[in-house]
């Protein structure tokens, strides 16, 4: 089983992507930011640090942490310190997890390849975990009008989350494979498959 992490800047369309591998080959997605959501759901292994750092403020009604209260707290403005300390509680715990999907589907034997996306993958560490790192790569002009179009974006909005994102330069430099993904889905589904060796209009 071949472990592939997928990543790309906003708007470049890993979801797009991945919807597209999931019809092509035996595979396992996971996405690290359902595995945040999973980990700090009560009972797991993030819930009570992030409550004791956060405050029972952020508990939604059922007691489970609120996404939206969760955000306010760390994102507002002078909460830069909090945000690195709720992400040194969450990344860690968020890798473990990963780490232990792969050893089951790796047990299992059922499949192939196991994909991993995340827009922090490299950042992150996922290259020790990962044989390649594979970069969806689409124009900012496409990403920018992806975004106003399907998420109500303003430009200052989408050129703000652009400027603090990491350029092309970057990810082309610690990836190992590139799909483009410009609009041209057949267009991408060939990056893909040549990727996944399994032969165009199999």
């Amino acid at each position: 089983m071949k472990v592939i992490g997928i990543t790309g800047g906003v708007g470049a369309g890993k979801s797009t992507v991945l919807n597209l591998i999931r019809d092509m080959c035996s595979c396992f997605i996971i996405m690290a930011d359902e595995a945040a959501h999973e980990v700090k759901r009560k009972g797991q292994v993030c819930y009570g640090e992030l409550v004791e750092l956060l405050g029972r403020e952020v508990l939604a009604d059922d007691g489970e942490i609120d996404k939206g209260r969760m955000a306010q707290a760390i994102f507002a403005p002078g909460s830069e310190e909090l945000l690195e300390k709720v992400n040194d509680i969450i990344h860690p715990r968020v890798k473990e997890y990963i780490l232990k999907r792969i050893d089951e589907r790796r047990a299992a034997g059922d499949v192939d390849y196991f994909f991993i996306e995340a827009a922090l993958l490299i950042e992150d560490g996922y290259r020790e975990i990962c044989d390649e790192l594979w970069y969806v790569y689409a124009d900012e002009k496409v990403r920018a009008k992806r975004l106003s179009s399907s998420r109500g974006y303003s430009d200052e909005k989408i050129r703000s989350i652009m400027d603090r994102q990491n350029d092309d330069a970057f990810f082309r430099t610690h990836c190992d494979r590139i799909i483009e993904n410009n609009g041209d889905i057949e267009k991408t589904r060939e990056d893909i498959e040549g990727l996944l060796n399994v032969g165009i209009g199999r």
